[in-house]
């Protein structure tokens, strides 16, 4: 079935335009700057989206992306009113459904915030973490790391390699000083293991290759700008292994405070439906065997 839209979308306009000026002008110098079907965007609703103090280009690019956005979500509403039969149209049950979840949700939440406890002790922890070895097995290795971005060049650099591999925390307390006047970039995580992952993403790439072109406790990745990246990876841990309780630490909080959300809310409802059958809100006719 041959279908007509009359759309006047400035996001056409904008796509063919050769200048990101032209798109600032439509923009601005328009209070209408998109119609559907008779539907209006104006300026001042497309101006509140748009951070101030951006580019000219990102601006216009935001503006277009919204525009074909709000135009998209005009364009189905209408196909929808137009094929979907009148049923299929009634939304009212989905609707009051949704309704009552959101307000059982808002109570609960209401309910939680003003009972939880969120104070788990480190002896909490430790003996969450020896009750469940299994759930803390590592998906990928994680690794105590020292990193270092800087011109391979740098009359520092030989220093810095020294300081880096020292088991001296004075070492490294110097390296620090010495890298904030010389590098790019220098991090320790001596005292905290992290994700191999993390670290690879320093590197720019996977954490299976850059493991794999780990020589001594060393990575080294040299770019054509100059620059040279370092780590030192004095101790690692390898995927399949149990991890440490330290690293384990803030997931365990997390699982200790949900469970002690879930037993709230599933106080709640058996609270809630013992005092509707005491106050005779509640009632089950017939039998249990009949259900």
């Amino acid at each position: 079935m041959k279908r007509t839209f009359i759309i006047t979308l400035i996001g056409i306009v904008l796509s063919a335009l050769p200048s990101c000026r032209a798109i600032s002008s439509l923009l601005h110098d328009d209070e209408v700057v998109a119609q559907v079907e008779g539907v209006k965007l104006y300026r001042t609703e497309l101006d509140a989206l748009i951070p101030k103090g951006i580019s000219p280009e990102d601006s216009a690019a935001l503006a277009l992306q919204y525009i074909n956005a709000w135009a998209s979500d005009l364009v189905y509403l209408k196909i929808a009113q137009e094929q979907l039969s009148k049923a299929e149209k009634d939304v009212s049950k989905e609707l009051e459904d949704y309704r009552k979840s959101l307000l059982k949700y808002r109570y609960e939440q209401l309910y939680v915030n003003e009972r939880l406890d969120t104070t788990v002790t480190d002896e909490m922890v430790d003996e969450y973490y020896e009750a469940h070895p299994e759930k803390f097995i590592l998906q990928r290795p994680i690794v105590r790391a020292r990193y270092l971005n800087i011109a391979s060049d740098s009359p520092a650099l030989k220093q810095l390699r020294k300081m880096m591999k020292s088991s001296d925390p004075n070492d490294l307390v110097e390296a620090d000083s010495i890298a904030y006047s010389s590098a790019l970039k220098f991090m320790t995580w001596n005292n905290d293991w992290i994700d191999a992952a993390s670290l690879a993403g320093e590197f720019g790439t996977d954490y299976n290759s850059m493991l794999n072109s780990m020589s001594g406790g060393w990575i080294e990745v040299k770019d054509t700008t100059g620059l040279i990246k370092l780590a030192y990876v004095p101790e690692m841990i390898g995927k399949g292994r149990q991890a440490p309780v330290d690293y384990s630490a803030p997931m365990i909080k997390d699982m200790i405070i949900s469970a002690r959300k879930q037993a709230l809310i599933t106080g709640l409802e058996r609270d809630l439906l013992n005092d509707a059958r005491e106050n005779g809100n509640f009632t089950i006719y017939g039998t249990s065997t009949e259900f």
